[in-house]
C-alpha cells in the first residue's frame, strides 16, 4: 500500500495510464478517469487524512440476453461495462465500516452487530451490513475500514448500480481481510443475499454475477450455488458495432413492487405445477396444462412464463451467433428478445403509472432510426431506466445526437465491455 497523496501524484504524472487503459478499454476515457481518480483521492484525504490506502472497483453491467431469466434458474448473457464504482479505502482496527459515497454520508456499521435491521430495508446500510453478515456467517474475516466511493454507474437506470456497490463491499472485505481469496462467484452470491434478505428486493443473481466476474459471459443458473460460467470471447468492435445504453431519465429505484411481481407471479405458477422454479417444469408440461394454469394464476403469469422459456433458449442461440460470427442473426435475436419482453413479460412500463413510458418511447425512436441496421431492446429489470442498442459504428454519433435530441443531452452512452469484474486496482 502507499500514501493517498503519493498515488494521486503518480496518477497525475501518467504512471497509471496503462493500467487505466487496460481497465476501461477506451483511450477517450483516459483524461476523465485520471481526474476522477485524483478527485476521489483528494476527497478521501479531506475526509480521513493522508494515509495508506487501497483502491477497489466493481463495474456496472449490461444484460445482453436473458431478460428476467436468472431468478427462474435459466441462462443469461451478460457483460461488465467500463463504468464502475471506485473506492479509496483504508483498513481500521475498530471493526467499524464508515463510507461516504459521492454525496451520501452513510451511517457507520459496526461489524460486531451484523443482524438484519428492519428499519434499514431499502438503504445502503442494509447492503453493507448484509454482505458483511453473509461473509462472516460462512467463515470469512470481516473488519473495519473507512472509504470514499464514487460511481459513474447511473442509479436507477438498469445498469445495476446497487450490484456494483454490493460487489465493491465484498471485494474490499476480500482484499483487506481475506488476502483477495474470496471467489467472484461467492462475492456475487453474498451480494444477492444482501439485496434479497437485508435490502428487501427479490432479485436474481445475474446483476451481481456480471459485476463480480466481468467480461462477456454466458451464465447458466440451473444450480445457483454452482453456476456454470463461460466466457464469450467476442469483441463487438470486430463486427463494427457499438453497444449503446440510452438513459430515458426514468428512475426505477422506487418500482420494486412492479419488479417483484414478476418472480412473485412465476412463483405462484410454479407452485401450481408443484415445482419451485420454471426451469424445473418441462415446456411440454407447461403447455399441456396451460388452460388450468390460466385459471389458477391468471394470464399475465402465463405470458411471463412463455417469455422466460423463449428467452432462455435465445441465450444459447445468441452465444452461438456471436462465436460463429453471425452478427446479423445475433441482432435479430436481440430484437426478438425485446419484443418478447414488451409483449409477454410486460416490463417496459409500470402499470401503476401508464402515462410514464419513457422506455417505450426510446424503443420506438430506436426502431425508427435503426430498423434494418441495428438492434434494440429493454435493458435490465425494466419498467423505467434504460434501453440497450447495438448500433453500426458509422451511425453511432448520429444515433447519439438523435436520441439526445428527444431525451435530453447526455442520454445516450457509448460503452465497452470491461474484462475485469470486482477487483483490487491498488
Amino acid at each position: 500500500m502507499a500514501q493517498a497523496s503519493g498515488i494521486k501524484n503518480d496518477i497525475s504524472k501518467g504512471l497509471f495510464d496503462d493500467r487505466l487503459l487496460d481497465i476501461y478499454a477506451d483511450k477517450e476515457q483516459l483524461t476523465y478517469q485520471k481526474k476522477r481518480f485524483t478527485d476521489a483521492l483528494d476527497k478521501f484525504i479531506q475526509l480521513y487524512g493522508d494515509r495508506e490506502i487501497s483502491i477497489f472497483s466493481a463495474p456496472g453491467r449490461s444484460e445482453v440476453g436473458g431478460n428476467h431469466t436468472d431468478h427462474q434458474h435459466c441462462q443469461v448473457l451478460a457483460a461488465g461495462l467500463n463504468i464502475d464504482v471506485i473506492a479509496i479505502v483504508a483498513a481500521t482496527d475498530d471493526g467499524v465500516i464508515k463510507i461516504v459515497s459521492d454525496h451520501r454520508d452513510i451511517d457507520p456499521i459496526d461489524t460486531k452487530d451484523l443482524a438484519k435491521k428492519d428499519a434499514e430495508e431499502n438503504t445502503s446500510k442494509a447492503l453493507i451490513r448484509g454482505v458483511a453478515a453473509k461473509l462472516q456467517s460462512d467463515g470469512y474475516q470481516v473488519g473495519g475500514f473507512v472509504a470514499y466511493m464514487t460511481s459513474d454507474v447511473l442509479q436507477g437506470s438498469g445498469l445495476s448500480s446497487s450490484a456494483a456497490f454490493e460487489v465493491t463491499i465484498g471485494t474490499i472485505l476480500s482484499g483487506l481481510y481475506n488476502r483477495m481469496e474470496i471467489s467472484p462467484v461467492y462475492i456475487a452470491q453474498a451480494s444477492q443475499y444482501a439485496e434479497n434478505i437485508y435490502f428487501g428486493k427479490p432479485c436474481g443473481l445475474m446483476d451481481q454475477m456480471a459485476s463480480s466476474v466481468g467480461s462477456l459471459v454466458n451464465i447458466d443458473f440451473e444450480d445457483p450455488d454452482n453456476p456454470k460460467i463461460k466466457k464469450v470471447d467476442v469483441d463487438f468492435a470486430t463486427f463494427h458495432h457499438s453497444l449503446c445504453i440510452v438513459d430515458t431519465k426514468g428512475d426505477h429505484a422506487n418500482l420494486t413492487p412492479e419488479y417483484a411481481a414478476i418472480p412473485g407471479e412465476l412463483k405462484n405458477l410454479c407452485a401450481f405445477f408443484g415445482r419451485a422454479y420454471l426451469r424445473e417444469i418441462p415446456e411440454e408440461e407447461f403447455y399441456k396444462k396451460l388452460p388450468e394454469a390460466r385459471k389458477a394464476v391468471g394470464d399475465r403469469a402465463v405470458l411471463r412464463a412463455m417469455h422466460v422459456y423463449e428467452d432462455h433458449k435465445r441465450v444459447s442461440l445468441e452465444v452461438a451467433a456471436l462465436t460463429e460470427g453471425r452478427f446479423e442473426d445475433f441482432k435479430d435475436l436481440i430484437i426478438a428478445s425485446g419484443r418478447s419482453s414488451f409483449q409477454y413479460l410486460q416490463n417496459v412500463y409500470a402499470n401503476s403509472d401508464v402515462q410514464e413510458q419513457g422506455v417505450s418511447v426510446a424503443l420506438a425512436l430506436s426502431e425508427r432510426f435503426l430498423e434494418g441496421k441495428g438492434a434494440w431492446r429493454v435493458h435490465g429489470g425494466g419498467f423505467a431506466g434504460t434501453i440497450q442498442a447495438f448500433v453500426p459504428d458509422e451511425m453511432v454519433e448520429e444515433y447519439r445526437s438523435y436520441m439526445d435530441g428527444f431525451l435530453g443531452e447526455g442520454s445516450c452512452h457509448v460503452l465497452k465491455v470491461r474484462k475485469y469484474g470486482g477487483m483490487q486496482i491498488l
